[in-house]
């Protein structure tokens, strides 16, 4: 089980800290709007289902022996437009970078998707979560 607890600063700035006391800042100053001066709630969100699912497919590619040399992952999502904002979908699209067997990418994000991500297992039952991949292998690059 993980705690996590926000601290009110001032106007709709807030400050978190998460379950082993790394701080983070949240929110905006109203009075300098649309200047944020910390992180969206809503973004948090998606920053949460690309770095989970991030999390379990280095480690499925990495228990695989697959030569993974990076990956970044952006996730896209779209919400109502009326309150509560609900997000209706979201999209991870993973780039790779290394020589991957593309099967077993599909299969990790697979399994990252469907079985060990807390994040978006929580969220397919009502945001429609979809995917997309690139490998990118500098060695064939390089070689050109």
């Amino acid at each position: 089980m993980g705690t996590v607890a926000i601290k009110w600063v001032e106007s709709r700035l807030m400050t978190g800290v998460d379950s082993f006391g790394h701080p983070l800042t949240i929110g905006s100053w109203p009075e300098r709007e649309p200047q944020w001066a910390g992180l969206k709630p809503s973004d948090l969100l998606m920053l949460a289902a690309a770095s989970c699912s991030a999390y379990d497919v280095i480690m499925i590619l990495t228990k695989q022996k697959e030569p993974l040399e990076g990956l970044e992952v952006t996730c896209t999502g779209e919400q109502q437009p009326e309150p509560p904002y609900t997000f209706t979908t979201m999209h991870l699209n993973y780039i790779f970078k290394g020589n991957l067997n593309p099967k077993k990418v599909e299969r990790a994000i697979k399994l990252s998707e469907e079985k060990y991500c807390s994040v978006t297992n929580t969220l397919k039952a009502t945001v429609a979560i979809t995917n997309s991949y690139e490998i990118i292998d500098e060695s064939l690059q390089s070689a050109l």
